[in-house]
């Protein structure tokens, strides 16, 4: 459920055109679909394989360094504070590493199909397998092609924007006070959601909820605080969390979260599944919201077999 990116270790890529480590933090956190990894790329290096998932959603976010995005033909620059947004079946991608390096933390919101075409290897990945299943490993057939064309860099495009970019929505309300910059939306995601969420000091990212039917995953890059969870049979379990934590909150557990920052405040990247029949349980109100109906009730919770005898 909880980790820190410290304590995950790194596996190496040391090709000869493929250099650089990823933590697998997703995994480490027990995320079971969305995939989050942070990865470690030396300068003027390329760690990724140029690629286009089939039914998978990829978000970027470029904690330090500065680079290249590089999209088909075409590549234009990334920088510090810049999230880009790839969708499925899209352009293929990669990034080179510029004279500082890139630290980049990477979120996919899972695949069904587990299909990953790499155009330059004419190769695929099939899950843990490959096409042609009589081929080498697809990132063998990536080095064997040789050193990536990188074109030289244009505008922008559509896929990358600088997270302030992103307009502010706050909310003060109660025990909440928040700025939540939407950033899935503003790059026009549709299977997956991510933000970036800024907690007052000594309050709440939200109130305590829990989902049927979507996963979250959450990571702390500044200040600390505490994870409250409030278990339906158990009660109130307490987590403090800082920079570098990573927690993963599946849906269907029952179990409601919230995060409550401490004296310097708060701030972390939430990333979620997106599902149309998610109904949002707050246990503090006894409310839920049923997404696809728009609509917020009180409910009475009551025994299984109340009126029923």
């Amino acid at each position: 459920m909880i980790c820190h990116w410290d304590d995950v270790a790194p596996f190496e890529i040391r090709l000869q055109n493929l250099r650089g480590s990823y933590r697998r933090l997703g995994t480490a956190a027990g995320a079971a679909r969305l995939g989050l990894s942070r990865w470690d790329i030396g300068p003027g290096d390329r760690a990724v394989s140029q690629h286009v998932h089939a039914d998978e959603e990829e978000f970027f976010i470029v904690l330090a360094g500065s680079g290249l995005a590089i999209e088909n033909g075409a590549s234009h620059e990334i920088a510090a504070g810049d999230v880009l947004f790839y969708a499925a079946g899209g352009v293929a991608h990669t990034m080179v590493a510029g004279a500082s390096g890139l630290d980049v933390l990477a979120f996919g919101s899972g695949s069904d199909a587990g299909l990953v075409y790499l155009p330059r290897a004419v190769a695929m990945w099939a899950g843990t397998r490959w096409l042609p299943l009589d081929g080498p490993n697809p990132f063998k057939l990536e080095d064997a092609a040789g050193p990536l064309e990188v074109p030289e860099p244009g505008p922008r495009s559509s896929s990358t924007i600088a997270i302030s970019e992103v307009a502010q929505q706050s909310i003060r309300r109660g025990d909440v006070a928040r700025d939540a910059r939407k950033l899935g939306e503003a790059l026009g995601a549709h299977r997956s959601g991510l933000s970036e969420i800024r907690v007052d000091p000594t309050m709440r990212s939200n109130p305590p909820h829990c989902h049927s039917g979507e996963d979250e995953l959450f990571v702390i890059l500044e200040g600390d605080g505490l994870l409250e969870l409030l278990h339906p049979d158990r009660g109130l379990e307490t987590h403090p969390v800082a920079a570098g934590h990573v927690i993963s909150l599946p849906a269907g557990t029952a179990t409601a979260h919230s995060f409550v920052a401490g004296d310097a405040g708060l701030v972390l990247l939430a990333h979620s599944t997106k599902d149309p029949s998610d109904i949002t349980f707050l246990p503090r109100s006894q409310k839920i919201h049923i997404r696809g109906l728009r609509a917020v009730m009180r409910v009475n919770q009551v025994d299984f077999w109340d009126g029923e005898e």
